[in-house]
């Protein structure tokens, strides 16, 4: 007895049919896993920021204490202070600036501190500045860089670049003062 072949073939219409409807939902499934992915990311920066402002208003509090340890006094201790000079395309954010009638000192807060965000504070102290010599200020800028996460090499690098550092020390903090004469701006 011979067997029978009772499968038909589909036809090429739908086929093509199947294979449209399948890319769609491909589609589909990935604009939803891109959207899904970009809402992830929105909540994960707000909550990485979120965590960086805390650590700020942690940090200001007993900020002006602790450099009075040093024998410098700062009254006043401004978080986040903007400079936005359009004229003179000076643009810049201080997470946490310090001052007196002399001097001022630019904190720059990390929970990790890398050379790289160093020399941009850095950078950031230069365009200070220059933004304080277009208004006749002659304080003397000092700098500061604080990180939850500090690696010896990073550490030394700040230190060595005349900044001050700020590093955690169980309920509170300690600040180390740069290696040699704290460089000025």
């Amino acid at each position: 007895m011979a067997a029978t072949n009772t499968t038909e073939k589909p036809d090429f219409e739908t086929v093509w049919e199947t294979l449209q409807e399948v890319a769609e939902r491909q589609k589909e499934t990935e604009r939803m896993m891109k959207e899904s992915t970009a809402e992830f990311n929105r909540r994960l920066g707000s909550y990485i920021n979120l965590f960086g402002e805390v650590t700020e208003h942690m940090l200001a509090i007993d900020l002006c204490e602790k450099f009075r340890d040093l024998g410098l006094d700062f009254p006043r201790a401004n978080p986040n202070v903007y400079v936005n000079d359009k004229v003179n395309n000076i643009f810049l954010e201080i997470d946490i600036m310090l001052e007196n009638g002399d001097k001022a000192i630019l904190v720059e807060v990390k929970t990790k501190l890398t050379t790289e965000r160093i020399q941009k504070h850095i950078d950031r102290l230069e365009k200070m500045r220059a933004y304080a010599n277009l208004r006749g200020d002659k304080r003397n800028f000092l700098g500061a860089v604080a990180g939850i996460v500090v690696t010896e090499e990073v550490r030394k690098y700040a230190l060595d670049q005349g900044l001050y550092l700020i590093e955690p020390a169980g309920d509170t903090f300690n600040i180390t003062p740069p290696n040699g004469i704290p460089r000025e701006w």
